[in-house]
């Protein structure tokens, strides 16, 4: 629940390459002297051509220190979905560096030109331990690849690309608030057929988010600038277990304060039904949720939540750090 906690031819990859590339599942890869397996194409009068990488051109030095835009998508060996910008509805921005990650994603983004397209495979132990800096997650096999479907749409300044985010960023909100638009009838409609089927004593948050007392606890109910530490299981509705505090955490209870953001929208609302000590459950429509993006083969796109928790402790944060004698308490302090 908390946000940092991220077919033989994708829906991405059609759209990146369309028809006009009509043998994009028959051509090989080809390979960079690192090992990076890679299908490079430029687009040219509307078609889609086959394209070979020119490493160290002037054409690739001349991208160095900018800011090339990006539409991607990548599976795992299992041809599963683990990310696609198209969920974001926002393309990713990334600074092209010459990087020491040979065989890797940073390679890989270089040896593109705006408008083009290509698919990559990526040892998926090098991408976590050099480019992510992550432990491999369990649904990844060890020694595995990963397989990217890229376009490059936009190759810019810094300073462009900065004076652009926000437009993209208001691009982004307005589509993601469509889609929640569009998904929270559906979801609310299930949600209620299972609250009847189960026979659940639910109520309803002004969100929708649904939530059911099962055990009291005492005295007042969390709110905003409190820490609070709580156990719990998330499973989908059809009981599929896709985290708990036991797995996630050892056995003890998560604590994060509330107001801060810093769990999905549903966790906000839905942890502040509850007083200390109470146990019970939030079902959370998928916009109130991860949304339309899909978390692995675990939890996809617009899935609906349900989570078993108990609310352990309310606490008061801890006091801000004291400024300078004779100074204001802290950063904006008295502004």
């Amino acid at each position: 629940m908390f946000k940092k906690s991220i077919y033989l031819l994708p829906a991405l990859a059609v759209a990146l390459f369309a028809s006009s590339c009509k043998n994009l599942g028959e051509d090989k890869f080809m390979k960079t002297p690192s090992g990076l397996e890679y299908k490079l194409y430029t687009q040219k009068d509307g078609k889609y051509e086959v394209k070979e990488a020119k490493v160290d051109s002037a054409a690739y030095k001349a991208k160095l220190d900018k800011v090339m835009s990006f539409e991607m998508e990548y599976r795992n060996a299992k041809d599963s979905l683990l990310f696609s910008t198209k969920d974001n509805a926002m393309p990713i921005q990334i600074k092209m560096v010459a990087s020491p990650n040979k065989g890797s994603i940073e390679e890989a983004f270089l040896m593109l030109d705006k408008g083009d397209s290509a698919v990559f495979k990526i040892n998926a132990d090098t991408l976590f331990a050099k480019t992510f800096r992550s432990p491999l997650p369990p649904f990844i096999e060890k020694g595995s690849f990963l397989t990217f479907f890229v376009k490059a749409i936009n190759l810019q300044t810094e300073q462009e690309a900065m004076a652009d985010y926000p437009k993209m960023m208001e691009r982004q909100q307005k589509e993601m608030e469509a889609r929640a638009a569009k998904q929270a009838p559906i979801d609310d409609k299930l949600i209620q057929e299972y609250v009847k089927k189960n026979n659940l004593q639910a109520q309803k948050t002004a969100s929708g988010v649904y939530y059911v007392i099962t055990q009291p606890g005492s005295g007042p109910n969390a709110t905003d600038g409190k820490v609070v530490s709580v156990k719990y299981k998330g499973t989908l509705l059809n009981g599929k277990e896709f985290d708990s505090s036991d797995k996630s955490n050892g056995g003890k209870p998560i604590e994060f304060p509330l107001g801060q953001n810093q769990v999905i929208k549903g966790w906000e609302e839905g942890i502040k039904q509850f007083n200390k000590g109470s146990k019970g459950t939030l079902l959370i429509p998928s916009p109130q949720g991860y949304g339309s993006m899909a978390r692995g083969a675990e939890l996809p796109a617009n899935s609906i939540l349900r989570f078993d928790v108990e609310l352990v402790d309310i606490k008061d944060a801890p006091a801000a750090p004291a400024g300078p004698a004779g100074g204001p308490a802290g950063p904006g302090a008295g502004l």
